[in-house]
């Protein structure tokens, strides 16, 4: 069973940082896109970043030129790096990888939630 654990939340003031990180284990083949997605109570979850197995990036258009995605590929792990972070930052943010788990079999695999606080 593929695990995502992620961690790095936590409270800070506007302008400040944060730097998320997650990290998949268990079998599987290989790991295609990972990224990070945020949600509100209430509300759908959202995209704020992804990158794929090469390193392309797309970001939600709030997070660009303040958030930067990376990935280790070594390690199983995607990072999301928070800068000049706003209060409407505030959210839970969800890890996610697209998962080979088999030749033929790919699932979508999810974290527990890291929430983060911006306060104003």
């Amino acid at each position: 069973q593929v695990q995502l654990v992620a961690s790095g939340g936590g409270v800070v003031q506007a302008g400040g940082y944060l730097r998320l990180s997650c990290a998949a284990s268990g079998p599987f083949f290989t790991i295609n896109h990972m990224g990070w997605y945020r949600q509100l109570p209430g509300k759908q979850r959202d995209l704020v970043a992804r990158v794929s197995s090469v390193g392309s990036t797309i970001y939600a258009d709030s997070a660009k030129g303040r958030f930067t995605i990376s990935r280790d590929n070594a390690k199983n792990m995607v990072h999301l790096q928070m800068n000049s972070l706003k209060h409407e930052d505030t959210a839970d943010y969800y890890c996610y990888a697209e998962v080979r788990t088999s030749p033929t079999r790919i699932i979508d695999s999810w974290g527990q939630g890291t929430q983060v606080t911006v306060s104003s």
